[in-house]
Order: C-alpha cells, then sequence, then structure tokens
C-alpha cells in the first residue's frame, strides 16, 4: 500500500498529523475524558489572567519587538537567576518564541546544517524529529531503558560521530517524567565538551518536579552555559497552554542565530499575553511549590488508579505524564488499545511507539497526563478498571 503523500516534500514523509491532535479529536468526537494531550482543565493563577486582560485594555495588541517585550526578557533574566544561580544578559541572551516548540524549531533551523546529526534521548516528544527533518538533519537516538530509564554512556558515545551537531536534551522528560540527575548531565556534558557540541535543553516541565527532587539546568553545569540554548515557556509552569508564549536563552551569537529563523516562522506573537507572562515568572515561590505538591498528589491518585486497573505503572519523577505497560492486562499494541479505549471505557491516551524510531520498543507502552481535576482522574480510573481481563 502506498501512503506517499501528494505535494510534501521526502524529509517529512514519515510524518503526519501530531498524535496530540488526533487522539484529541478523538476524545471530542467520542465524548471520553482526554487524558492524552497534555494541558490542563482549568486555568492558572486569577493575577496572571487579570494582568492579561489589563494589557489588552492598556494597548498592547500590536507587533512587539522581535526579540520579545524587554520586561518579559528581563522576566526570564530574574528567573533563571532566582532559582538557578544563573546570570543571562536580558538585552543579548534572551528570546521571546510562540511557545517553546517554535523555540525548539527555529534553533534547530538555525543551528544545523543539512546532513548535520542531532542526538535525541529516546522516546522523544515527537516535535524533535520533524524538527530535525525540517532542517535537512538526521536523527540519533539513545534509548531511555525501562524500568528505571536510565541511559547507557556507552550508547551516547557510539551516538556521537563527526557529523554531529548538538545534544537536544528534554528534562523534566516528555513522555516518561524523568528527571535527569547530576550524574546523568555531567555525562552529557562532558562529551558535549570533549566532541565540541552545542546542547539544546527543553526544559518546560523545570517546576513540575516531585518527590523533593529537583531540576538542575544543563546551563549551571561548568563548561556548559557557552555551549547551551536554553528553552522554557509559561504553558506548563502556569498552565496558560494556548498562549503560546515561550523563550531560549544562551550565548548571545547563539541567540542571534536562532531569532533570524524565528522571525520567519512566526515573527512575533502574543502581544498583551506577553506583558501577562512578567507576572506570572514574579509569583512568590509558594505558587511554584504549591503547583508541584498538586500535580505530585495527582501523579499518585492516577498511578493508583492505574495499578488498581492492573496496569504496570512506572516512576514519574516530574512532569504530567505517567507510563504504564499494558501488557498485565493481556493486551501488547498500544496504538489498537489507545485507538480502541475511547469506545471501550471512553478515556484517550497516547501510545508511546509514536515517541520512538523502533516503535517496537515502545509497542507495550501509553502514556497518560494527570493534570486534570481529581473527580476526573478518579473517573478514569473507575472506567479502565473494566478493561482488565478482556485483552485477546
Amino acid at each position: 500500500m502506498n501512503d506517499r503523500k501528494p505535494y510534501l516534500v521526502d524529509r517529512l514523509q514519515e510524518f503526519g498529523i501530531t498524535i496530540f491532535a488526533e487522539m484529541s479529536a478523538l476524545a471530542e468526537r467520542t465524548g471520553a475524558i482526554n487524558l492524552g494531550q497534555g494541558f490542563p482543565d482549568s486555568d492558572g493563577p486569577d493575577e496572571v489572567l487579570e494582568a492579561a486582560i489589563a494589557a489588552i485594555r492598556a494597548g498592547h495588541n500590536q507587533y512587539p519587538p522581535g526579540r520579545g517585550i524587554l520586561p518579559l526578557r528581563r522576566a526570564v533574566a530574574d528567573h533563571q537567576r532566582r532559582f538557578y544561580g544563573l546570570e543571562v544578559d536580558a538585552e543579548t541572551e534572551v528570546l521571546i518564541t510562540a511557545g517553546a516548540s517554535e523555540a525548539i524549531a527555529a534553533a534547530i533551523l538555525a543551528l544545523v546544517e543539512p546532513g548535520d546529526e542531532v542526538v535525541l534521548f529516546e522516546p522523544y516528544f515527537d516535535h524533535y524529529a520533524t524538527s530535525v527533518a525540517l532542517a535537512g538533519g538526521r536523527r540519533r537516538v539513545v534509548r531511555l531503558r525501562e524500568p528505571d530509564l536510565s541511559f547507557d554512556v556507552a550508547d551516547l558515545e557510539s551516538a556521537i560521530g563527526p557529523r554531529t551537531r548538538l545534544i537536544l536534551l528534554n528534562t523534566p522528560h516528555n513522555p516518561t517524567g524523568k528527571v535527569f540527575d547530576a550524574e546523568e548531565l555531567g555525562h552529557v556534558a562532558r562529551l558535549a565538551i570533549r566532541h565540541d557540541l552545542l546542547v539544546v535543553t527543553d526544559e518546560v516541565y523545570e517546576h513540575l518536579v516531585y518527590d523533593g527532587g529537583r531540576h538542575i539546568p544543563m546551563a549551571t553545569l561548568p563548561g556548559m552555559a557557552e555551549r547551551t540554548l536554553t528553552i522554557s515557556s509559561g504553558g506548563k509552569s502556569f498552565g496558560f497552554t494556548g498562549w503560546k508564549i515561550g523563550w531560549a536563552h544562551g550565548p548571545a551569537d547563539m541567540v542571534s542565530a536562532v531569532l533570524t529563523a524565528k522571525q520567519s516562522l512566526t515573527y512575533v506573537s502574543g502581544g498583551p499575553f506577553q506583558h501577562a507572562m512578567v507576572t506570572a515568572l514574579g509569583l512568590d515561590d509558594g505558587y511554584f511549590s504549591q503547583l508541584a505538591d498538586d500535580l505530585e498528589g495527582k501523579r499518585d491518585l492516577l498511578g493508583d488508579g492505574l495499578r488498581a486497573a492492573g496496569f504496570e505503572v512506572f516512576p514519574t519523577a516530574g512532569t504530567y505524564f505517567v507510563t504504564a505497560d499494558i501488557r498485565p492486562l493481556g493486551f501488547d499494541d498500544g496504538v489498537a488499545f489507545c485507538m480502541s479505549m475511547p469506545e471501550r471505557c471512553g478515556v484517550v491516551a497516547v501510545p508511546s511507539a509514536v515517541f520512538y524510531d523502533d516503535g517496537e520498543a515502545g509497542r507495550h507502552l501509553i502514556r497518560f497526563a494527570f493534570c486534570k481535576q481529581p473527580e476526573i482522574l478518579v473517573e478514569a480510573s473507575r472506567r479502565l478498571a473494566g478493561m482488565a481481563g478482556s485483552g485477546s
């Protein structure tokens, strides 16, 4: 069967509509509980909403500057100093983007030549592979291995070759919920320095770390600030995923390179929301600790429900997500399982196979989002319990 897409360029033929849009559309069509796409079912802090409304009424509704409004760039720099001790020049080393997704795409387009290789940890957020393909690059993957989601340093070393340009690292990690520790980050840093590689880090879940753990930005490691582009956004930390306000910071010349690509993507975005994000980044420490505590409780609530329903549930140290193995239920095909769930039990999840180059490696795994109200998680768990023992 020929699945070739007419008109689409060769380098994008392997990609289709993102799994998140597909599963969310399935949830809407069937009325199922959507635990697939990672967005909360309630708005973020009222004071941030009010700041957005005030910005609209104050007339901040035209194009903001190409680098983003200076108050937000300063707020990003202040945030990095406050939480991580990083000194960032708001004038030259910060770029505001249309969410972290645009920052990642613009970074890859700006920094990767056709034929260059980008090292990814697998499973990976599917946007990474598309961005590498858009740039004409080639991906090399390093497997995070079950059940502890560790990686073999030898695998990382062997993935690095003469055409390797950069390592793209996501921590806390989507889809697994892994938080890379200081030793693991040290291995990445050592190899990046040895091979003179750039590192692009996706840190959008930086404040969503549980069990007393902590997020360590790659740029805080010795020798890494000068070769690291750090990316984050307001969507996950503040619950406004639809605003699409992200940022990147790094060495001035690197940020300028990313701006060159970014300005031909969206140019600018979200003028009044940029002003509101200044308020968000200035919230007190209690907001951030409460956010993590609240989501940790939801993680435990859904995890307990999934275990009671018969799933094997992997540890989740951060993010919105928990990964479950469907084999104890008598199934081994996560794609078929997820496609049948809305009709069979009224719940939507995402098959993890889409996050792997080798789909067989994640064939038996599915990902649930727990950033929902507790009563929704309880109801989803109740519905899922009915699937136990019905496999074939």
